[in-house]
């Protein structure tokens, strides 16, 4: 059974979904995203209005946020820091050169908002996250992967298994997981009329079609977290 979604999470997701947006966006389809009801969403437009944000429309007609709205800056603790410092210590290390690019980007920018206190503490190093040896080159790049998630693209595929066997597919991409040693892609296989799971560093090459899934991404990863019984969470990255 999949969790749900904490409220704090949802309403930030609630605000990133009217950011995407520059006209009004209709309750029902905010809801559909957030897969809650329709009350629900009144109710998170409600106590974000309250909170500050700049959200403007109404029932029936729909909601758009304003431009101009920016979330407040968030103060973090010190074990909280150095839980973001492992995280992306751990993605610049086992991650895609995009990815840990991003990961310094990201630390970087938190970093220059901290008040002198915090920023001193962020300077000693409590924990830190052992390197990894061994990871198999890739003959894919992972940021054509992640793209044909985000946009929801069918992909072909040539693969090898562990038997040395090559095949050609056509697989719907759903999830990256980073591992210690490889890193695996969960996909709805069209062949197999199945979700498998592929090692990157087996796949020989990667491209998408231009096709779209017939089912969305979202639907499939809570799909694929019901047959393998793993709750949100743990799937998050």
């Amino acid at each position: 059974m999949v969790l749900p979604v904490s409220r704090t999470q949802r309403l930030f997701d609630l605000l990133q979904l009217l950011r995407r947006h520059q006209y009004p966006v209709a309750a029902a389809y905010l809801a559909s995203e957030l897969d809650v009801s329709v009350r629900t969403v009144y109710r998170d437009i409600a106590t974000l209005q309250s909170q500050g944000a700049e959200i403007e429309g109404e029932a029936g007609i729909g909601y758009i946020l304003k431009p101009s709205f920016m979330l407040p800056p968030l103060m973090f603790s010190q074990d909280e820091l150095e839980v973001l410092l492992l995280g992306a210590e751990w993605v610049m290390q086992r991650a895609d050169e995009n990815m840990s690019e991003a990961a310094q980007n990201a630390i970087a920018k938190i970093s220059s908002v901290l008040p002198d206190k915090l920023k001193y503490q962020l300077s000693k190093e409590v924990t830190r996250v052992v390197p990894v040896c061994g990871l198999s080159e890739f003959q894919v790049d992972l940021t054509d992967i992640r793209q044909a998630i985000r946009h929801e693209s069918v992909a072909e595929i040539c693969y090898t298994d562990e038997k040395g066997k090559q095949t050609t597919r056509r697989i719907w991409p759903v999830l990256i997981g980073f591992f210690e040693r490889c890193y695996i892609l969960t996909a709805w296989c069209e062949s197999r009329n199945a979700f498998r799971h592929f090692r990157i560093d087996r796949m020989q090459f990667f491209k998408t079609t231009g096709e779209k899934y017939l089912r969305s991404q979202r639907e499939l990863l809570k799909s694929w977290q019901q047959q393998e019984g793993v709750t949100e969470r743990e799937t998050r990255y």
